[in-house]
């Protein structure tokens, strides 16, 4: 079925949009959220100020929903990624080139947020940080699942319950991706997802 085509005006208010928080993307990933006014954003974005005040009340909501938006993209990529076909390996196989290619394609707003986010968690954040939290907390479930039913089908040993496993996998790719950012040359994201997998799968012990 077709999907129905949007106004003219909206289209244009969507453009608008985007150029806004792509503008204030560019410029709090360079400053630092504190250190950018709505007015730069107006001016960088090449918009009336007031233009601007029409669809963000002020920094912190325009802050919000850039985030929110670079949220649910990762959420939506990481999600279709470990729902695609595919025994368990593959699709946690998935997860990681997934999250990989994510990261590397928005090293802006990966930096952005995370140097901002501890130190606003409770005035910038507050509000909408129960939001992601519970957006993440139901996307571990789902990789949790993933882990549970490799059990059912004996593919896994029952090491640990599924979560655990899943919050396990999350933290360690996670540690990779920092790395990565920090210092990309020396320590590059891994290009086979079985270097990540097999620290789980065949661990330290030399049996």
């Amino acid at each position: 079925m077709e999907e129905k085509k949007l106004p003219r005006r909206e289209r244009e208010k969507l453009a608008q949009r985007q150029e806004m928080l792509a503008a204030a993307l560019e410029l709090f990933s360079k400053k630092g959220y504190r250190n950018v006014s709505m007015h730069e954003i107006a001016e960088k974005a090449e918009f009336a100020i007031g233009t601007l005040y029409k669809f963000f009340t002020n920094k912190e909501d325009l802050y919000k929903a850039l985030i929110l938006e670079q949220f649910y993209k990762f959420h939506q990529a990481l999600t279709k990624a470990i729902e695609e076909p595919g025994d368990e390996i593959q699709r946690l196989r998935n997860y990681i080139q997934a999250k990989g290619e994510v990261f590397r394609a928005n090293v802006s707003m990966i930096r952005l947020y995370f140097a901002e986010t501890h130190g606003a968690r409770y005035n910038v954040m507050a509000g909408f940080d129960s939001e992601i939290r519970e957006r993440r907390s139901e996307f571990m479930q789902t990789l949790a699942s993933i882990f549970e039913t490799g059990m059912k089908r004996k593919r896994f040993r029952k090491i640990a319950d599924p979560y655990h496993l899943a919050v396990t996998l999350d933290s360690i790719t996670n540690a990779f991706l920092f790395l990565w950012l920090d210092e990309p040359e020396r320590h590059p994201y891994p290009e086979d997802p079985d270097t990540i997998l097999n620290i789980l799968f065949k661990g330290l012990l030399d049996q």
